[in-house]
C-alpha cells in the first residue's frame, strides 16, 4: 500500500478511536462557511466534523472492528465523532438540518452497534440528559412517598382495631 494512502487511512483510524461513536454523513449541499459554522457548534459537545475519503473510512472501520457500513460509503461522506455525548451531537446535527436543511445523516455507529439516521433523529429529540436523570428520580421519589402514604393509611386502618 502507498505511504500516502496509509496515512490516510492511519488518519481516519486515530478519528474513530476519539469516541464510542461514529456518524456519517452527506455533505454534498455543504459549504464551506456551513461547515465552520457546524464544526463551531459541533464544538460545544467536544465533537468534531472530518471530511474523509469513502475508500479510507471502509478500511479503518474494518480494521478497529466496526460493524458493517459499506451501503453507507456512497457518495461524499463526512464523520462526526468526539466528545461523550452522541445524543448531544445528534441534537446539533438535527437543528442544523432544521435550519440549513444541507446536511444529510446516513448512519451512526454507537457502541460498536449501527443506528440508522431515523434513530439517530429519535436520540436527538430526547431531553437532555439531566432532564432525564430528574424525570428517573421523581418517579423514584413519587414512588417511596405513594409506599409511605399506603403503609401509613394501613397502620393507621389497624391500629384502632388492635386498641379495642
Amino acid at each position: 500500500m502507498r505511504a500516502e494512502k496509509q496515512y490516510l487511512i492511519s488518519e481516519v483510524e486515530s478519528h474513530l478511536k476519539k469516541s464510542d461513536y461514529v456518524i456519517l454523513a452527506n455533505f454534498s449541499k455543504v459549504t464551506v462557511a456551513d461547515v465552520a459554522e457546524l464544526r463551531a457548534q459541533l464544538a460545544t459537545e467536544k465533537a468534531e466534523y472530518h471530511v474523509v475519503k469513502n475508500s479510507s473510512l471502509r478500511v479503518a472501520a474494518k480494521a478497529l472492528g466496526l460493524p458493517e457500513i459499506e451501503s453507507s460509503l456512497t457518495g461524499p461522506t463526512a464523520v462526526v465523532v468526539g466528545g461523550k455525548n452522541p445524543a448531544g451531537v445528534a441534537k446539533v446535527l438535527k437543528k442544523f438540518f432544521d435550519e440549513k436543511k444541507k446536511l444529510e445523516v446516513k448512519v451512526g455507529v454507537i457502541d460498536r452497534k449501527i443506528i440508522s439516521a431515523g434513530e439517530l433523529e429519535l436520540i436527538a429529540e430526547l431531553p437532555p440528559f439531566d432532564v432525564l436523570r430528574a424525570q428517573f428520580l421523581s418517579l423514584f421519589k413519587s414512588t417511596a412517598a405513594s409506599f409511605v402514604r399506603v403503609v401509613d393509611a394501613k397502620v393507621r386502618k389497624e391500629t384502632p382495631a388492635a386498641a379495642s
